[in-house]
C-alpha cells in the first residue's frame, strides 16, 4: 500500500489490510480500489526506487558498488526527491504516516515500563503471546530456509539455535517493553548482497541501527515509505521469481500443488493461517504419496546368485508399515536382501 501511497492500517499489522469503504469487494478488489486513492508522489519515488534497483541487477559496474549498494541508494534519492516535491510541488509530497517515523531517543528512554505481572492471569495474554510465538517462530523459520539456499558457500543454519535465541531476545525485549522480535528475509537477503560471511554482520547490523537512531532520527523521518516499498516488492519478486513457479511445476504435483496452495492462502488470509493450510496439504499428499510409492521391489540375477533390492520412498510413515513387512515375510529364507 505505501508503494501508490494509501494505506488504511498502522503498521506491523499481521493481518492482511482492509479497506473500510471496500470491504465487500474481496481481497484483490480492495487492492484495485485502493488505486483510486493513489498518491502522485508516492508513485513516482516507487517507480524511480524500482529503476534504481533493476539497474543495480543488470549492470555489472553498479553491482560491483559494495559499499554504495542499491538500497541505500533507493532511500537517498527517495529523500532527496520528496525534498524537491515539498520546495517546487507540494501537491506531490509525500507526508504523515508515508513517511518514516521514529520519535527522539529521550522519549524512547522514557518510555521502557516495569512490567505488569498481573497481566499473567489474564488468558488474553496467553492467547496473544502464544499467536506471536507461533508467528515469528513460522516466519524465522522460513527466512532461515530462503537465507540458507540463498547462501552462496551453501551453509546450514541451526534452527534450534535460532529459535532459542529469538525466544530469549523476546523474552528480554518484553521485560522492557519491547517489540518481539523476529528474523526479517530483508536484512538476511542485504546481507548476502553485501557479501557478509558470517553473524558478525548481524551484530554490527544492530549496532549501525541504535546509532542512526540516536544521531539522525531527523534523517531518517524524512524517508518516504514508498522506498521501502519499493526495496520489498524487489525481494520478494526475486524470492518468487517465475523461475521459482516454474521449478515447483517441473517437480510435479506433489511438489507443486502444496507450493501454490500454500503461497495463494498467505496471500489471500495471513501468514499463521497460510502456513497452516499449506502444511495441511503437504501431509496430505505426502501420506497419500507414500501409500502408492512407498518402496520398489527388484530382484536381480548375479553369479553368486539371486539379490533383492527395496527401494525405499524418500518420506516413509507408518501407513506403509504394514505393506513393507508383508513383502519382507514373504521373501524367501536367506536370500539376500539390499535396502
Amino acid at each position: 500500500p505505501h508503494a501508490i501511497g494509501y494505506d488504511t492500517e498502522h503498521e506491523g499489522d499481521f493481518y492482511s489490510y482492509q479497506l473500510t469503504d471496500s470491504a465487500d469487494q474481496g481481497f484483490f478488489g480492495e487492492i484495485i480500489h485502493s488505486f483510486n486513492f493513489a498518491h502522485a508522489g508516492a508513485i513516482i519515488v516507487t517507480l524511480v526506487s524500482l529503476g534504481i534497483l533493476i539497474a543495480y541487477n543488470k549492470i555489472p559496474a553498479l553491482k560491483k558498488l559494495k559499499l554504495l549498494p542499491g538500497p541505500l541508494v533507493v532511500v537517498i534519492v527517495g529523500i532527496l526527491i520528496n525534498e524537491l516535491f515539498k520546495a517546487f510541488y507540494p501537491s506531490l509530497a509525500i507526508t504523515g504516516n508515508h513517511l518514516v517515523s521514529l520519535p527522539p531517543f529521550s522519549d524512547v528512554i522514557s518510555s521502557y515500563k516495569f512490567p505488569d505481572f498481573s497481566g499473567l492471569a489474564n488468558p488474553a495474554v496467553w492467547i496473544t503471546g502464544a499467536t506471536i510465538a507461533a508467528v515469528a517462530s513460522i516466519e524465522t523459520l522460513l527466512c532461515l530456509e530462503a537465507g540458507d539456499k540463498m547462501d552462496p558457500m551453501k551453509r546450514y543454519s541451526s534452527a534450534n539455535t535460532e529459535l532459542k535465541a529469538q525466544g530469549v531476545a523476546n523474552a528480554l525485549s518484553g521485560l522492557l517493553g519491547g517489540l518481539p522480535i523476529t528474523s526479517v528475509i530483508v536484512r538476511t537477503t542485504a546481507n548476502i548482497n553485501a557479501g557478509a560471511k558470517t553473524k558478525l554482520s548481524t551484530i554490527f547490523h544492530g549496532i549501525f541501527l541504535l546509532v542512526a537512531v540516536i544521531s539522525i532520527p531527523g534523517l531518517l523521518n524524512r524517508m518516504p515509505m514508498a522506498c521501502l516499498a519499493a526495496i520489498l516488492i524487489m525481494i520478494g519478486l526475486k524470492l518468487a521469481s517465475p523461475k521459482v513457479f516454474r521449478h515447483m511445476w517441473q517437480a510435479g504435483k506433489y511438489q507443486f500443488v502444496p507450493f501454490i496452495v500454500t503461497v495463494v492462502a498467505v496471500v489471500v488470509t495471513d501468514l499463521l493461517i497460510g502456513v497452516g493450510i499449506g502444511l495441511a496439504v503437504s501431509i496430505f499428499f505426502i501420506l497419500k504419496g507414500n501409500m502408492r510409492l512407498a518402496y520398489f521391489f527388484k530382484k536381480e540375477e548375479h553369479q553368486a546368485g539371486e539379490t533383492i533390492f527395496i527401494n525405499l520412498a524418500q518420506e516413509v510413515s507408518f501407513l506403509n508399515k504394514a505393506a513393507i513387512k508383508q513383502t519382507l515375510a514373504h521373501l524367501p529364507e536367506n536370500s539376500k536382501l539390499v535396502i
